[in-house]
């Protein structure tokens, strides 16, 4: 569970750049840090009930960071930092069997992976991707063309073919959902690369979460459905 202190209700107003928000805190306008570099358009929209975290320090250029957002009564956690927290916590609790020696941040030639462990004596490594997007139900990624998605799709094949296990876990960072697929709308070189990926043997998974207002939990798995629309 990843948690957070010190959290403060307000009202989204306006995002002039892709790493600052202005919201509306007790009735003054505040700058604040968005820990997500993605597009949000369907969250971040004025009006929108969020709550910030207050936490000040000398070096950074803002006390408040937005974390939690309101969409019609759903809370999504929008910190790009919490996935590959959530993942390891996934990972420890048996999600994929045992495993063991669990270390972030590995790297395989050029790429470098969220997390490598070892299963029954093998050494995997695990790519998580956070998910904010979700309509009617279905949560959908990458919100956005993401190169740098697909080249860490056709890395983790590279890694299968030297005898590597190879994982992608696509962290849905709010409940309710029933399923998770790639947009293909959005990006369909992505899709067409997680589709290849799954055909050749990379275990595609995902898991919901359970979000407060303060935190964010794993809830339990989700269908994954990578057939083209």
């Amino acid at each position: 569970m990843v948690t957070y202190g010190n959290m403060h209700r307000g009202v989204f107003l306006k995002r002039p750049n892709r790493f600052l928000a202005l919201v509306d805190l007790a009735g003054r306008v505040e700058r604040c840090h968005v820990p997500n570099t993605g597009r949000l358009g369907e969250l971040l929209v004025p009006g929108t009930e969020v709550w910030c975290q207050f936490h000040p320090a000398p070096a950074r250029k803002t006390a408040w960071s937005l974390v939690t957002v309101n969409r019609g009564g759903r809370l999504v956690n929008i910190d790009s930092q919490a996935p590959n927290r959530l993942a390891q916590d996934w990972l420890e609790k048996g999600s994929l069997g045992p495993v063991e020696d669990v270390r972030r941040e590995q790297r395989f030639g050029e790429a470098r992976f969220d997390l490598r462990f070892t299963r029954e004596g093998k050494p995997w490594f695990l790519e998580v991707k956070g998910v904010t997007l979700e309509s009617g139900g279905v949560a959908r990624f990458p919100d956005a063309p993401t190169a740098r998605g697909t080249k860490h799709l056709q890395c983790l094949q590279a890694a299968l073919a030297r005898g590597y296990g190879a994982a992608v876990l696509f962290l849905v960072q709010l409940s309710g959902v029933t399923r998770l697929e790639p947009n293909w709308a959005a990006d369909p070189a992505f899709a067409r690369e997680l589709l290849r990926a799954a055909e050749a043997g990379v275990a595609v998974r995902a898991a919901a979460c359970r979000v407060r207002v303060d935190g964010i939990s794993v809830a339990g798995t989700v269908p994954v459905s990578l057939a083209a629309p």
